[in-house]
């Protein structure tokens, strides 16, 4: 990160790390659905990189599967499009008290190669690839330790949410 990308976050208020704490201003969602922890890095319009640490807490292992934890797939593209909308808002100069609202469009590519389980450190990254009015689309990464996890090209929506 230089000085400039510094400088473009304080002037927002942004200091890294992100804690979840700070991540409401930008993530509608509350537990149990947050799916990121931690922002590290961000360059606007360019990359953000974070992490989600899976414990064996997490409601889903309930479920899938109690005597062999795995993260869910589908989790894993929501935390990659959660760390997405986050890079959507702050390259926008926006957080959700502006009316705006990074929603989910669709998923291209997605491939799951390593799976994921309690304890680990489940590493996200997301690269802007294209941007058409309102239609942001992102190039994703989940790699648990220097493995990869699931990768994905994620597309979200910017709306105006009115209340």
């Amino acid at each position: 990160m230089t000085e400039n990308d510094i400088k473009f976050l304080a002037e927002q208020g942004i200091e890294l790390p992100m804690n979840t704490r700070q991540l409401q201003r930008y993530l509608p969602h509350r537990y149990p659905f947050v799916l990121v922890d931690r922002v590290t890095e961000i360059i606007a319009h360019k990359h953000i990189i974070g992490y989600k640490n899976v414990t064996n807490n997490e409601e889903f292992f309930n479920g899938h599967f109690p005597n062999q934890s795995v993260m869910p797939a589908v989790l894993i593209i929501e935390a990659m499009a959660q760390l997405a909308g986050i890079l959507g808002f702050v390259s926008d100069k926006l957080d959700l008290s502006d009316g705006s609202m990074y929603l989910f469009a669709g998923v291209d590519k997605a491939r799951f190669k390593h799976p994921v389980i309690p304890a680990d450190k489940l590493i996200l990254q997301a690269e802007e690839i294209a941007v058409r009015r309102n239609i942001y689309k992102y190039k994703c990464q989940a790699l648990v330790e220097d493995k990869l996890a699931s990768s994905a090209e994620i597309m979200l929506i910017k709306q105006e949410i009115k209340e």
